[in-house]
C-alpha cells in the first residue's frame, strides 16, 4: 500500500479508547498554552492586522477567533488562530524536527468541532492525531527538508491539520488520503522570513489549508493516490536530500511523537533555550548584575547558529531569533517572556551593548537541549554551568503547574482574572466535555 494511503487508513481507524490517556492529557496541555500565547498575542500589531482583515471579509459566523468578538467561517477561524498561536513564538515544540504542532492542528481542530458540534473527547483526540500525523510527516523528511530552508511547521503542519479536521469530519480512508493530498499540494513558508510578522503565517495557512481540505474531501474533491511517495510528491519535490518511510509508519498507534514534544518557556526560538537557562541561573547564582560582565560565551548545538545567528535585531520580532540578545535579556531582566522581545527592549543601549559581549561555538557534541556557558568578570573570575536538558524539553519537561503559572501570566491581562480561570477550567476538563462550547465562548473577548 502507498505510504499515504496507510497513514489515512491509520488515521481514520485508530479507536479513542486506543490512545494512551497521558496523550489526551497533553492535548490539553498543549490547548492550554495555545489559548494563552494566542491570547497575548491577539493585541500585538500583527495580529490585530489579521484580525481586522478577517473581520471586513465577512465571512459566515460558524466559528470562533480567539481574543477577538469575530465569528467567521471555520477556515478563517483557523487561519486566524493558526497565526496568533504562532506569532510570539512561544508554542509548543517537537524536539527532533523544530516543527511546532499545536499551531497548524489545534485551530483546525477547534473550528471543526465547534461547526460540527463534536465532542470534547473527540477533539482531542482528533488533535492527537492531526498532531501524529504532522510529527510523522516531519520526521519522514528530517533533516533535508528543513535545512533546504523549508519552513516544516507550514508543511508538514497543513497535514496534521487535515487529519485532525478529517478525524471530525468523518473521513473514509480514501477522503483522507485525498485530504493529505489536497493539504500536501499547498504546503509551503520558506525559512527567509523568520524574524518578521510572516513567520506566523505558515502554521495559520497549514491549519486553514488542512481544514479546506477535509472539508472538500468530505464533499468528494480527489487528489493523488499518494501525495508523499509519489514521483513527483511531498517527499521527491520538498525533500529531495532524502525521507524516512519508516519515520513516517514505523510503530503508528505504539510510538507517540507527542513523548517528544515540549512547552516552551521563553518566547523565542527553542534552540536559544539552554543558553536563557544557563545566563538565568548563572545571574541568580551568583547575583550577577550587567556592569560585572565582560564576555558571555557559550558552547551550542550548530542549529543555534543557523537559526539564531542575529548580533543587531532591529525590532523584537528578530530579537526573537538572536541568541544574542536571548541572552543580553536574560542576564538583564532574569527573564525571556514576550516583554524581552517588544521592539523597544530589543532598542535598549544596556541590551544592546550586552548583545556585543556574547559570542557561541558549534559543537556537534551538544544535543539541541543543553549548552555550556561561561561568563567572565571584570574581576577576573569566570563562573560557568552546564544544562543536559533546557527547561520545557522532552528530558525537563514543564510541570502542570509551571504551564498553568505561564498561561495566568499571559491570559489574564487579556480577559481578565476571572475569564482567565473559567477558560483555563474548561481546557482541562475538555476530554469529559459534550462539545468544544465551552472553551470557544470563553476564549473570545467581545468588544475586541
Amino acid at each position: 500500500m502507498a505510504a499515504t494511503a496507510s497513514l489515512a487508513r491509520y488515521l481514520v481507524s485508530a479507536k479513542v479508547g486506543d490512545l494512551p490517556d497521558w496523550t489526551l492529557h497533553e492535548a490539553k496541555r498543549t490547548l492550554i498554552n495555545l489559548l494563552g500565547v494566542s491570547l497575548s498575542a491577539s493585541v500585538m500589531p500583527a495580529g490585530r492586522i489579521m484580525l481586522d482583515w478577517a473581520a471586513a471579509e465577512a465571512a459566515a459566523p460558524r466559528a470562533s477567533v480567539i481574543g477577538s468578538g469575530l465569528r467567521t467561517s471555520p477556515a478563517t477561524a483557523a487561519l486566524l488562530n493558526g497565526y496568533l498561536a504562532h506569532l510570539q513564538d512561544y508554542d509548543d515544540t517537537h524536539f527532533p524536527t523544530v516543527l511546532h504542532p499545536s499551531a497548524p492542528v489545534w485551530p483546525a481542530v477547534l473550528a471543526a468541532a465547534e461547526d460540527t458540534g463534536a465532542s470534547g473527547s473527540d477533539a482531542c483526540a482528533a488533535f492527537v492525531l492531526g498532531a501524529e500525523a504532522a510529527c510523522r510527516v516531519a520526521m519522514s523528511v528530517h533533516p533535508w527538508h528543513y535545512d533546504a530552508g523549508w519552513h516544516i511547521t507550514g508543511t508538514a503542519g497543513g497535514f496534521g491539520a487535515a487529519a485532525g479536521a478529517g478525524r471530525l469530519l468523518g473521513l473514509s480512508a480514501e477522503q483522507m488520503t485525498h485530504a493529505l493530498g489536497v493539504a500536501g499540494t499547498q504546503a509551503g513558508g520558506v525559512r527567509e522570513v523568520f524574524g518578521s510578522d510572516s513567520k506566523a503565517m505558515h502554521p495559520a495557512k497549514g491549519a486553514a489549508n488542512g481544514l479546506q481540505a477535509a472539508q472538500l474531501a468530505k464533499a468528494g474533491f480527489t487528489s493523488a493516490d499518494d501525495i508523499l511517495g509519489g514521483r513527483r510528491g511531498f517527499w521527491a519535490v520538498l525533500s529531495a536530500g532524502g525521507h524516512s518511510e519508516e519515520q513516517l509508519l514505523g510503530g503508528l498507534g505504539e510510538r507517540w511523537e507527542l513523548a517528544n514534544n515540549g512547552l516552551k518557556p521563553y518566547a523565542n526560538g527553542v534552540v536559544s533555550h539552554p543558553i536563557q537557562d544557563a545566563v538565568i541561573q548563572l545571574r541568580n547564582e551568583h547575583g550577577l548584575r550587567p556592569e560585572q560582565v565582560t564576555a558571555i560565551s557559550a558552547r551550542v548545538n550548530p542549529l543555534v547558529l543557523e537559526l539564531m545567528d542575529r548580533p543587531q535585531p532591529r525590532r523584537g520580532l528578530e530579537g526573537k531569533f538572536s541568541f544574542q540578545h536571548c541572552a543580553a535579556a536574560a542576564l538583564v531582566d532574569g527573564a525571556g517572556h514576550d516583554a524581552q522581545f517588544s521592539d523597544e527592549r530589543v532598542a535598549d543601549p544596556a541590551i544592546a551593548a550586552l548583545r556585543a559581549l556574547v559570542s557561541a561555538t558549534p559543537d556537534d557534541a551538544m544535543g539541541e537541549d543543553q549548552v555550556h556557558v561561561a561568563i567572565s568578570l571584570v574581576d577576573g573570575r569566570t563562573v560557568e554551568t552546564r544544562i543536559e536538558h533546557a527547561t520545557g524539553s522532552p528530558g525537563n519537561p514543564m510541570t502542570d503547574e509551571a504551564l498553568e503559572a505561564k498561561y495566568r501570566a499571559i491570559a489574564t491581562p487579556v480577559i481578565g482574572e476571572e475569564q482567565a480561570e473559567k477558560l483555563l477550567a474548561a481546557a482541562w476538563a475538555l476530554d469529559g466535555a459534550p462539545d468544544v462550547g465551552a472553551v470557544a465562548s470563553l476564549m473570545v473577548v467581545e468588544d475586541a
